[in-house]
């Protein structure tokens, strides 16, 4: 949105979703986000993609800036905890920051495993800012069960 008042231009972040959630779950995550971040709290919450498969079950975290070696991943009590912590590089005197809407801070998701996986084999990897979990299907492991009535 660029107002033209007075004859100059300054430029304003616009956003036609910032007022309107889009789910109850955006709006807690909004919450959240946006109560921490404004108060000076050191906490984010990454956003995830999670996706099934024949398989397998995918992971996506989106946590761009961090190193391979910045995340910490258990698993305990049939879940699956992601943590880890993305600190804030220094401001630079000669830079005159107007926003800073990259999150930083201390981040944990955790997620309930269902019985049919097999845990010893996850695999994790990270590349272009998104850390990615495989999690296979244990095909002896079976969800569903058919009891025939005698």
């Amino acid at each position: 949105m660029l107002n033209l008042k007075d004859n100059t231009m300054s430029i304003i972040r616009y956003n036609a979703n910032d007022f309107v959630p889009t789910s109850f779950s955006s709006m807690i995550d909004r919450f959240f986000n946006d109560s921490m971040t404004r108060s000076g709290g050191s906490l984010f919450v990454p956003k995830v993609d999670i996706i099934e498969n024949e398989n397998s079950y995918e992971l996506q975290l989106a946590v761009p800036g961090l190193n391979k070696e910045d995340f910490n991943i258990e698993v305990k009590d049939n879940f699956l905890t992601v943590s880890g912590e993305r600190k804030f590089s220094e401001e630079k005197k000669d830079r005159n920051y107007h926003s800073i809407e990259t999150q930083f801070g201390a981040f944990s998701r955790s997620f309930s495993l269902p019985e049919n996986v097999n845990t010893s084999k996850i695999n994790a990897k990270y590349n272009n800012g998104i850390l990615e979990l495989v999690i296979p299907k244990d095909e002896k492991k079976e969800l569903k069960t058919t009891i025939k009535v005698n």
